[in-house]
């Protein structure tokens, strides 16, 4: 007796479907769907690209023209009947007074130094209007023009003393340019008499004083002369043959 062949059992068939998570073109699906709403939706405008900023050199160069014109324009007064206005000044302009003072205080050096060459020419040109005596211990002169009493007077002490210059231990340079000095600040003071202290030389080699020694010169010849009108060594109580009275010319 053969026997009934018991069907399989068949295995039920899977519906891959139903199955949410066998979808193996899901992913494809999707970014198919994102590409086309991209494609739908309108492209953005392009905006304008900024402009660079100004570059500093530019302005710089701005502001190096603007004040060559400024100093170029600066101090240009206007016309009368003109509406255009003045720059501002700047701190480099000062008051004419002060111009004024600047210009005297150049000006002072090169007048001082033309009056010392005058008074040496006039020195030069004077030079022989002097009467000089000298005795070998006592000195005197006059300019012409001083008469005998005036260098009596004055050889005599008659004089009152304004000023005195103690030359002592002075080389014999410094002495003269000393001497010029003072006679001239003294002269313009409107002082009459002066006595210089010359010293008697008695600790100069060979016992003669230098100083005493020139002393005629520089008062009839030198800087000094324009300033004397009279000298003479001086009396016994006001130095002897050590100084001498100086009589000044007026101005």
């Amino acid at each position: 007796m053969t026997k009934k062949k018991t069907p399989e059992t068949a295995t039920p068939k899977r519906k891959k479907d139903a199955d949410p998570a066998f979808r193996p073109f899901g992913a494809l699906a999707a970014m198919r769907d994102a590409m086309k709403v991209a494609e739908s939706e309108p492209a953005p405008k392009k905006t304008a690209p900024s402009r660079p900023p100004k570059a500093p050199e530019a302005q710089e160069t701005n502001e190096d023209e603007a004040l060559a014109l400024y100093r170029m324009m600066n101090g240009v007064t206007p016309l009368a009947g003109k509406s255009a206005k003045r720059l501002p000044k700047t701190h480099s302009e000062a008051p004419s007074s002060n111009l004024a003072e600047r210009k005297a205080a150049v000006e002072a050096p090169v007048r001082a130094q033309e009056e010392e060459v005058h008074a040496h020419l006039r020195a030069l040109v004077e030079g022989g209007r002097f009467e000089v005596t000298d005795d070998g211990r006592r000195v005197e002169g006059r300019r012409h023009g001083i008469t005998p009493d005036v260098a009596r007077r004055l050889r005599r002490g008659m004089f009152p003393i304004d000023a005195r210059l103690d030359l002592h231990g002075e080389s014999a340079g410094n002495a003269a340019k000393s001497l010029a000095l003072f006679l001239k600040t003294q002269r313009s003071r409107g002082e009459r008499c002066v006595l210089v202290i010359h010293g008697k030389g008695e600790h100069s080699h060979g016992g003669v004083g230098i100083l005493r020694g020139e002393m005629a010169a520089w008062l009839s010849q030198g800087p000094a002369s324009p300033h004397v009108a009279a000298f003479a060594t001086a009396s016994e109580h006001d130095g002897g043959e050590g100084a001498v009275y100086v009589l000044l010319t007026r101005m």
